[in-house]
């Protein structure tokens, strides 16, 4: 019997406990208020404490629970500093770790796979995991050619528990959306479950990866361990060595910050472009920064890890997105109301003022309209309180629009790419990389007139009357 589906009665009593302690905790927090303490500090000490346990039990089971814990945790920069401090650390423990399961489960599934004499695979094998994550984890080895590898191995019964954990976190997901301002939960739940099918297949995986690691193979500022072996239940690729981005966050030096936040920006937007795949999580467990960057060992390149999520973008990210972002730049408040229109942004039953929905735009596209840009968790929890705040006319507007299935995985990475950059402070040059990546930002005439002036100044270097490919 697997140890997943053996603890089910526990996970499932401990996650049906959430919205009890909730419960209690508002009358608490009733009880205070007929005491005469302000509405602002009770409400402020109920979040803190209902955080403090919600994070408290996501850390201590795998599955959907951990799953959902790390979707969360990308968004604390939106939090009010005085409830984000103190569970600050717990995040962290999510981005990262999880409890491990049992030396002699990894043993028989290794055996189930690659067969009763898998350790001859090996030159050598470490029993005790090197990370453990929502549905599997990954222990070190030294693969029989010699070289350092990451062995992924998935738990027993991860796909039952994935499910069941989702479901019980979507039957009270009311009562967890006012812990992260300005995010939905509920349709963040629905989609983790749409993707377990394809999270729990290595097969996937591994194909995402090798089409990365691929594309990526001489890239000066991006590594993607190359694939070695995958069969049902394991993944064996290879090992690099580096920071992990949790700990960048919380010690690391501003020239890291800054190299970490552009490279992930980078990575961002190149990689739909390179590979027509979307890394779709991007919490910070995800990601390393390793060093050896294109200016020597004092420079840093950001490896990544994990594509068991990925959105299929045959043509890269959507013109549209492009297009409506310059626009809107550009204070174009008709055309970019007509392009949402277009996309489905606005449903067709809904009439809104294209200057309104201009106005609710800008400051979310703050980043892209200066050359080089702070992201700070102040300015993430502008943000949220703008869209999160009933008053607010940004609020108001916001439930209005309507967010395409298309662009759902989309958005959600941006937001989490966003999160993550406010966690780390990182000052990002990301007009940079939309101006290179993101196709419809730069006009279409504009790229024309570039690749003209590329070709001429190609053949100027090839000489006269010799063209380049006759050189």
């Amino acid at each position: 019997m697997s140890d997943l589906p053996r603890k089910a009665v526990t996970r499932t009593a401990k996650l049906a406990a959430l919205p009890l302690g909730f419960a209690g905790r508002a009358t608490w927090g009733l009880g205070k208020r007929i005491v005469g303490e302000s509405a602002e500090l009770v409400g402020r000490e109920l979040q803190q404490r209902t955080a403090e346990q919600l994070f408290k039990v996501l850390g201590e089971l795998k599955g959907g629970a951990m799953k959902f814990g790390q979707a969360l945790s990308v968004f604390e920069s939106a939090l009010p500093e005085e409830v984000a401090g103190p569970y600050r650390a717990a995040l962290t423990k999510l981005q990262e770790a999880a409890p491990p399961m049992p030396t002699r489960t990894v043993h028989s599934v290794l055996a189930e796979r690659l067969g009763e004499d898998w350790r001859e695979l090996f030159e050598e094998f470490e029993d005790k995991p090197a990370a453990a994550a929502s549905i599997g984890q990954v222990h070190r080895g030294v693969w029989h050619d010699g070289r350092e590898v990451a062995v992924k191995v998935q738990y027993p019964g991860a796909g039952e528990a994935l499910l069941s954990d989702l479901n019980q976190l979507s039957r009270f997901a009311r009562l967890l959306g006012p812990l992260v301002p300005g995010v939905d939960v509920k349709p963040l739940i629905t989609e983790l479950k749409d993707r377990v099918s394809e999270e729990l297949d290595y097969g996937l995986e591994a194909q995402a990866q090798e089409v990365h690691a691929e594309e990526f193979a001489d890239d000066p500022d991006v590594v993607v361990p190359a694939v070695v072996r995958q069969c049902d239940q394991v993944l064996i690729t290879e090992w690099i060595e580096g920071i992990p981005l949790s700990e960048i966050i919380s010690d690391g030096s501003q020239e890291q910050r800054d190299r970490a936040g552009q490279l992930l920006a980078r990575f961002l937007f190149s990689g739909p472009a390179r590979t027509g795949l979307l890394h779709a999580d991007p919490h910070p467990g995800n990601f390393r920064l390793l060093p050896g960057g294109p200016d020597g060992e004092d420079d840093w390149r950001l490896g990544v890890l994990d594509f068991g999520t990925v959105d299929r973008l045959p043509a890269g990210l959507p013109t549209p997105i492009g297009e409506s972002l310059r626009m809107t730049l550009d204070g174009e408040a008709e055309a970019v109301y007509e392009l949402l229109c277009a996309e489905g942004f606005v449903k067709e039953t809904i009439e809104l003022d294209p200057d309104a929905v201009l106005d609710y735009l800008l400051p979310i596209i703050e980043p892209a309209h200066v050359d080089e840009f702070t992201f700070t968790r102040g300015w993430m929890r502008s943000q949220a309180a703008r869209i999160a705040d009933p008053r607010s006319p940004a609020y108001q507007l916001g439930k209005q629009l309507n967010l395409p299935p298309a662009y759902l995985l989309i958005h959600r990475v941006t937001l989490s790419t966003i999160g993550v950059l406010c966690q780390l402070g990182a000052t990002v040059r990301l007009r940079e990389e939309l101006e290179e990546w993101l196709p419809g930002f730069v006009p279409l005439e504009e790229e024309l007139e570039e690749a003209l002036d590329e070709e001429l100044e190609d053949d100027d270097v090839a000489g006269p009357g010799e063209s380049v490919a006759g050189a």
